[in-house]
């Protein structure tokens, strides 16, 4: 579960991911929304096939990515579990008692 976490922290890897969300695409078709280095990019890359959060497959000289919804849902359950969040429950306010903080 770390590794999904670490996966989600960066900015860039929750950009692609949401790229992801509607369709595939090639390494290069992601690649043209970041002002950023190849070997960076294949980094970011790495880090999401490690977790489990894409797939790649090859189609020629191209990667196409896609997104495995499946460990991404499992993340969010994960973290709704860890804040005891329950799905479709409207976030609450904790209010200061007497005595402290509950």
């Amino acid at each position: 579960m770390s590794d999904l976490f670490q996966a989600l922290a960066h900015p860039v890897r929750r950009e692609i991911l949401a790229m992801l969300r509607d369709r595939a695409m090639s390494a290069g078709d992601i690649a043209e929304a970041f002002d950023l280095a190849k070997p960076t990019l294949s980094g970011h890359f790495s880090v999401l096939k490690e977790a489990g959060l894409i797939t790649a497959e090859r189609r020629g000289a191209s990667l196409i990515y896609r997104i495995n919804l499946s460990v991404a849902e499992e993340a969010v359950a994960g973290l709704m579990a860890l804040l005891r969040v329950a799905p479709g429950a409207a976030p609450s306010r904790r209010r200061k008692q007497a005595g402290g903080v509950r």
